[in-house]
């Protein structure tokens, strides 16, 4: 697999919230780890979250045994949630705070993913695919027909999310399983590059880069140079589809 991570501030904002995670090495079960967080809360209480509940799910899927990949992404996002409100509870500071979470494996020819909030994970081969279904306010207003599709990037509640990490004693993640090819690139990315930047400019960059490395940092700039009104988090990998499941 090749991949790469990278987070950057923005334009706007002071503290970076978005907290990213990748490794072609095994992590207990998985053969590899691709994790986008992006934390909300007080000052410091979003960065907190974001970077505690990826350690959590590290150290859970270190600890597992083999088993499918469901059933472990399962146990370990509602232990990540526990820990997190367990967490704030003990500190004023980290009170409300919360997460978004986006963890995806590669067996095999599969991606298996798990996804509660408003990051995305995008499938790139001849076009783009959003993955993901971001549990935010204005997708339930497209999915329930009161917007159209093509408004609701500009909308004023774009913003609210909901469902995330830290916020219920029950996180409700949605859990995926989707057949890959070799060629196909995996983007996981937190909604200020989602914001920032129309699906098919991302895919026009990163069709368009040398290399992964170039891909990240060309869709960072571009989210910047659009405003850059949030915290940017990408993940870029490129599985080698056809290597031998582990399962």
């Amino acid at each position: 697999m090749k991949y790469y991570a990278m987070t950057d501030v923005g334009r706007r904002r002071e503290v970076n919230q978005d907290y990213v995670y990748a490794t072609d090495q095994p992590v207990g079960p998985f053969p590899n780890l691709l994790i986008v967080a992006d934390g909300m809360g007080g000052h410091k209480a979003g960065d907190f979250a974001s970077k505690f509940t990826v350690e959590v799910v590290k150290r859970e899927l270190e600890a597992s045994r083999k088993g499918k990949p469901e059933t472990i992404l399962k146990r370990i996002v509602q232990t990540a949630n526990r820990e997190l409100i367990e967490a704030a509870s003990q500190d004023v500071k980290l009170e409300g705070m919360g997460t978004t979470l986006v963890a995806a494996t590669v067996i095999g020819n599969t991606l298996h993913f798990a996804n509660i909030g408003d990051s995305r994970l995008y499938l790139i081969d001849d076009n783009i695919r959003q993955l993901s279904k971001d549990h935010s306010l204005v997708e339930e207003m497209v999915r329930l027909g009161g917007i159209k599709a093509e408004d609701a990037r500009n909308h004023p509640d774009k913003n609210i999310i909901t469902r995330a990490m830290g916020v219920k004693a029950e996180a409700e993640a949605d859990f995926y399983e989707f057949r890959i090819k070799r060629g196909d690139i995996i983007l996981m990315c937190t909604d200020g590059l989602s914001n920032m930047v129309e699906d098919e400019d991302m895919f026009g960059l990163v069709k368009g880069s040398r290399d992964i490395v170039e891909a990240v940092q060309m869709l960072i700039d571009r989210a910047n140079s659009n405003g850059g009104r949030d915290n940017i988090g990408v993940v870029l990998a490129e599985p080698v589809a056809g290597e031998e499941s582990i399962w």
